[in-house]
């Protein structure tokens, strides 16, 4: 697990670890709930696979940036065999510190010229 204190050590993020905390700042989700997610805020521009998905998770909790939570929905509203996480403290934190490293970056480029479409 990281240590509080490695934020940077985990910089840059890869997308896919970046948009899954994105997905868990809000609330608890299951990783179907997480997928559908990521498609509807990207506009399906990016469809993770299961695979990619659940890789990223194991990874994401053993660094400490999300976790297993034990409270579930309702036994109607649910699935036994899903497993539902939250983004922590610490996750949150690494997600502030990615938004930040975007936002420079994407000021030094602005500050080159540089613009999203041809001039």
């Amino acid at each position: 697990m990281t240590a509080d204190g490695d934020v940077d050590t985990l910089l840059p993020l890869p997308p896919a670890t970046f948009h899954i905390l994105l997905a868990l700042l809000d609330q608890d989700r299951h990783g179907y709930a997480i997928l559908q997610d990521i498609e509807a805020r990207t506009g399906g521009e990016l469809r993770l696979s299961a695979g990619t998905l659940y890789r990223s998770i194991a990874r994401m909790v053993e660094q400490g940036l999300i976790a297993e939570v034990s409270r579930r929905p309702p036994a109607r509203n649910d699935d036994e065999r899903r497993r539902y996480y939250r983004v922590t403290s610490f996750g949150r934190n690494v997600a502030r510190a990615e938004m930040a490293r975007l936002a420079e970056l994407i000021r030094l480029a602005r500050a080159r010229g540089l613009t999203p479409e041809p001039a």
